[in-house]
């Protein structure tokens, strides 16, 4: 049976660090709801491939816990309740409103990315390489989600944008707290997932009387 070598997998981490922040990257340029819901797909597997190869660095059985809770809630249960509820609206909302053009959110990401390496270097000059890895692009992606959520105007992208955040947090975390106890674990998995259903719901719902979902143009929606 193959077995990866943990100082291999030390050396693959960085690998899958950059991909996870590459693939952040792509939630900027997209201005499909549906190519969003991929890319969180994406960006949970590497969150899990980052957690299994650290679970293998630290012989941490959390860390192993961590990618399998991650694969089931992120890559499969919370995609399957997004198809089922929104599956109409994802596809028929192909274009997304953008308050920023894109070419901009690039250099704001790339500049959000630079300023999280910076913040973080103090934290983790005596730290090993996998928290520097971690802890940085996880910073980074939390920020950059935190700006996607600011410059799309409709609810399932900033949903997305949300979820990515939530992934940037967990992706720093897994290296600095690679024991952290499994209810905790399974506390932040349904956390999400109740999230993810709350969001949904109300988005659906909203979608049905207003006819859209466009957040900018929500203010309207008050008492006279």
């Amino acid at each position: 049976m193959f077995m990866l070598d943990p100082v291999l997998a030390r050396h693959l981490n960085p690998l899958v660090g950059g991909l996870f922040l590459l693939v952040t990257f792509g939630l900027i340029a997209t201005r499909q709801v549906l190519a969003a819901v991929r890319i969180f797909i994406l960006q949970s597997l590497l969150l899990s491939f980052s957690a299994a190869l650290l679970g293998l660095v630290n012989n941490s059985f959390h860390l192993y816990a961590v990618a399998v809770i991650t694969v089931a809630t992120k890559v499969l249960l919370i995609p399957l309740f997004l198809r089922g509820r929104l599956g109409a609206d994802m596809h028929a909302r192909r274009e997304v409103t953008l308050s920023v053009g894109i070419p901009s959110s690039l250099l704001a990401a790339l500049a959000l990315t630079g300023f999280a390496y910076v913040i973080m270097e103090p934290l983790v000059q005596s730290a090993d390489t996998d928290i520097i890895v971690n802890a940085s692009v996880g910073t980074a992606v939390l920020l950059i989600g935190a700006y996607a959520i600011v410059v799309r105007r409709e609810a399932l992208p900033q949903l997305m944008a949300l979820l990515a955040m939530e992934n940037g947090a967990f992706f720093a975390g897994i290296s600095i707290a690679p024991d952290l106890p499994m209810i905790a674990e399974l506390a932040a998995a349904f956390d999400v997932v109740i999230i993810v259903v709350v969001l949904g719901l109300l988005t659906k719902k909203i979608d049905e009387r207003v006819g859209h979902t466009t957040v900018g143009d929500l203010d309207e929606l008050k008492e006279g």
